[in-house]
Formats: structure tokens, C-alpha cells, sequence
């Protein structure tokens, strides 16, 4: 189903935030934790939706002290392209390495990594993903830690997730190869975005 984009209305005013914050969280990280899918050791896509960008902008909000209503409108135009629009998936990709020179090594070695990401519905082709259309993060050395992502889905993988087909998410890179296969709670949620 397509989402909506966040507008001033639907977010709280610092104060009544500061009130439902936790209320709010303990809902986000449960949805999270759906939409959460690990693609091997280290790359994470965490698939977004509108809830959890309305708690990312009410907390960058929190965070910065943000109360102005032209400031407020830059953090949702900043946003607000994250939010699924019906016929595909955004997420954010996150190469995760603990030790920071193995991830300084690991980051160039894995250059274009984030053009090689897919998901695949059922037995449909798999979609690669458009990666980082607001800003290059990558360059010719090595790609960046963060990717945003969409995965741009024809209406035939649209009908089949939202009838409960198969999802597997996966990276095809010389040096980071895995596929995994979503299971079914991360599946329906991922199904709620579409239609």
C-alpha cells in the first residue's frame, strides 16, 4: 500500500514527543526488527517505511532541538524520499566491519557493492537495487559504510509479495557473495509497502 509522505501535521511538537518517546521507540524496534535482514556477516538492509522515518525525523528533531517550521521542513524533504511509494522497497544498507581498519580494507575492496544488491520475488528476475540517488557516496578508492537504496519492482513481483510469495535478498560481489531468504514476518511486513 502506498504510504504517504510525513508532512508537519502528523509530527509531534518536541514536548509531546519528549512524552511518547518511549512508547514510540519500543514500537519502532519491534517493526525494525521485522524489517531488519542480515545478508551474510556483515551487510545490513534495514527496509524502511513510514513509521520508522516519522521516528527518525522526530528524533532528529529531539536531538537537534529543531522547532522552526522551515527547519522541520528540511529534515522531512531530507526524509521523506525514504518512504516505500507502493511499487518498491527503500532501505538502508549498512556494511558493518567492528574493527576499523578491517572496514577501512573492507570498504575498498567491496567498491560497487551497493549496485549489486537484489531482491527477488518468487521466481521473477531479480531486481538490483538504484543506489544513493540523492548524493554519491561512493568513489573511485573505496564505497561508502551507508547506502540508501530502492528496489524499483515491476507490478508482477508487486502482485506476487502481496500474495505471499518468497522473498530472498541478496549481494553478488567478487568479494561479499550471499543469499538469504526472508522469513515470513519480515516477508508480510515488506508486502505491507506494496499495492
Amino acid at each position: 500500500m502506498q504510504q504517504s509522505k510525513l508532512t508537519h501535521s502528523d509530527l509531534y511538537k518536541l514536548e509531546d514527543y519528549a512524552n511518547l518517546r518511549d512508547s514510540m521507540r519500543s514500537e519502532v524496534m519491534e517493526e525494525k526488527k521485522r524489517r531488519r535482514i542480515a545478508v551474510g556477516p556483515n551487510l545490513t538492509l534495514i527496509f524502511e517505511n513510514r513509521m520508522t522515518i516519522q521516528y527518525q525525523i522526530q528524533e532528529m528533531l529531539r536531538i537537534e532541538r529543531i522547532f522552526e517550521a522551515d527547519a522541520i521542513q528540511e529534515e522531512l524533504d531530507a526524509y521523506n524520499p525514504l518512504i516505500p511509494d507502493g511499487s518498491n522497497w527503500k532501505a538502508t544498507a549498512m556494511v558493518e566491519y567492528p574493527d576499523v581498519e578491517e572496514r577501512r580494507a573492507k570498504l575498498q575492496l567491496l567498491k560497487g557493492i551497493e549496485d549489486l544488491i537484489w531482491v527477488q520475488v518468487g521466481d521473477f528476475d531479480r531486481v538490483y537495487a538504484i543506489a544513493d540517488e540523492d548524493l554519491e557516496r561512493s568513489n573511485e578508492e573505496k564505497t561508502s559504510a551507508v547506502h540508501f537504496l530502492r528496489f524499483e519492482l515491476p507490478d508482477s513481483n508487486v502482485e506476487a509479495a502481496r500474495a505471499g510469495a518468497q522473498i530472498r535478498v541478496g549481494v553478488r560481489h567478487l568479494h561479499y557473495d550471499y543469499t538469504i531468504t526472508v522469513d515470513d514476518a519480515s516477508r508480510d511486513s515488506l508486502a505491507a509497502d506494496l499495492g
